[in-house]
């Protein structure tokens, strides 16, 4: 099979990549006229929260259906958590960095 010509290369790359930035700027372009909506403020709000809410029932559903016998440690490891989180100016990281440390201590030692 011949090779195909360094044209026909430097096209299939310049168009690859021409793709590829108009894909990635696409959402940006069709979210400056919405960005006045009340709509798109109210799920720029709300939308965080829900995800998290979302994350975190399906962790605690999946923890407490492989460990029924732990979920003490899933709920002080939870507790940990919302209380790290509240007293230490919502610092996402370190509550979810205490809480894990929590759980996988109690896990390890009782």
């Amino acid at each position: 099979m011949p090779e195909p010509p360094v044209w026909y290369l430097l096209a299939a790359i310049a168009i690859s990549g021409a793709i590829t930035v108009a894909l990635r700027a696409l959402p940006f372009a069709a979210l400056k006229p919405l960005r006045k909506s009340k709509l798109v403020q109210q799920l720029g709000l709300w939308m965080p929260a829900g995800l998290l809410l979302i994350l975190v029932v399906s962790v605690l559903r999946d923890e407490i259906i492989a460990r029924p016998g732990d979920i003490w440690a899933i709920a002080a490891s939870s507790a940990v958590t919302v209380v790290v989180h509240l007293t230490c100016r919502r610092r996402a990281l370190l509550s979810i960095a205490a809480g894990t440390a929590c759980y996988v201590l109690l896990l390890n030692l009782f």
